[in-house]
């Protein structure tokens, strides 16, 4: 029992020391953080509402459908067929909607799946310099990934994930594609008497987008008229048709390590708590951590709830906006950071027959800032 009790205490201040340990790695070293420098971030975005809930410690536990998009070799642990559909409201008006099936197979020691999902608005009127106003023309954008995973169980405490996924995005009249791999791992086991999750994932690891199409074919216009000789009628000029070139951009590379444990574990209910460090290739080290408390059988009946919430330290959302004055109209901005970025929060629900088919309804917010 005291053996025990000790590493029950050891896994929970891993899991509390997490923030610390991602804090000093990202404080030391030279800055050569890839800011602007990779396309389709959309493929950082949660897949569905569990996973938004739980942020950035969620690919030790997903061992739902979610976890083709968040970690494959966590699906493995799936016992049964599920599909799902989320959609995601995000800034300015866009969208990402996603859906995913999953069918175990082998006797229940593999499974493959399949997920879809697409980010972005339409029907944006197109301004210039030239006509502020409006041209009176629309663009559309649309970001589409297709992805096949295979998750494997190797043994009943360790099981693999690889995901293959091909990638487009249409950026008005400019288009690009490319592919990627996600790999994930995911251990399993008992820790006095409860469940303890480790997992290793690296997702979108892949080929370059590069962009072409109509959007880039310009004509450079050259002075109206040609100097003439005398006598002789004007000479029209044309413009001189190009072709613009862009150059590849990296996609956005992320690699995650994340501890789960459940503190708190008797029939049909249990809590549990987790947390993730994880390094994209196009921002500094980031870290979160989060709890999850759920109860199945309410009153003896296939209903079912969860409550879900997380925080996540991730440089790009928690800025410090130090204070400054704009040259132009002399208005001075206050020094203040956003420190509620990060906080995610959800609810779940679900009711399951004794034939084993269940039907559940998941919700979650993320708050970017304030």
């Amino acid at each position: 029992m005291i053996r025990f009790s000790m590493l029950k205490g050891a896994t929970v201040a891993v899991l509390l020391m997490v923030p610390a340990i991602a804090s000093a790695q990202s404080a030391t070293g030279n800055d050569n953080t890839g800011y602007g420098t990779t396309a389709a971030e959309f493929l950082l975005l949660g897949a569905n509402a569990r996973g938004m809930a739980l942020g950035g410690s969620y690919s030790a536990v997903a061992t739902d459908v979610g976890g083709l998009n968040a970690n494959p070799g966590a699906v493995a642990l799936l016992k049964r067929p599920v599909l799902q559909g989320s959609q995601y409201s995000y800034v300015a008006g866009t969208t990402f909607n996603w859906g995913a099936v999953a069918l175990p197979f082998g006797g229940g020691s593999s499974v493959i799946g399949f997920q879809l999902g697409t980010f972005g608005f339409s029907d944006q009127p197109v301004y210039t310099a030239s006509q502020p106003d409006g041209t009176g023309s629309f663009y559309s954008v649309t970001e589409t990934f297709m992805a096949v995973t295979l998750a494997k169980n190797f043994s009943d405490r360790f099981s693999v994930g690889i995901t293959a996924k091909g990638i487009n995005d249409n950026l008005g009249d400019v288009s690009g594609s490319a592919f990627a791999v996600d790999f994930g791992t995911h251990f399993h086991s008992q820790l006095g008497g409860k469940a303890i999750r480790f997992a290793f994932s690296l997702l979108n690891l892949g080929t370059n987008m590069a962009y072409g199409q109509e959007g880039l074919n310009q004509s450079i216009a050259r002075s109206a008229t040609r100097d003439t000789l005398p006598g002789q009628s004007t000479i029209t000029a044309l413009g001189v048709p190009v072709a613009y070139l862009t150059s590849d951009f990296h996609l956005p590379t992320i690699f995650r390590v994340a501890l789960a444990y459940d503190i708190v574990s008797v029939k049909d209910a249990k809590f549990t708590i987790m947390g993730e460090f994880n390094q994209m290739s196009s921002n500094r080290g980031a870290f979160g951590g989060g709890g999850e408390f759920t109860a199945d059988h309410i009153g003896g009946t296939g209903f079912g709830v969860a409550l879900r919430g997380s925080y996540t330290y991730n440089p790009s959302l928690s800025y410090d906006n130090t204070g400054f004055t704009n040259s132009v109209t002399n208005a001075a901005y206050a020094k203040g950071k956003d420190t509620q970025a990060g906080i995610a929060y959800g609810a779940g629900m679900w009711f399951a027959t004794k034939s084993g088919f269940q039907l559940g309804f998941d919700y979650a917010r993320l708050v970017i800032n304030t």
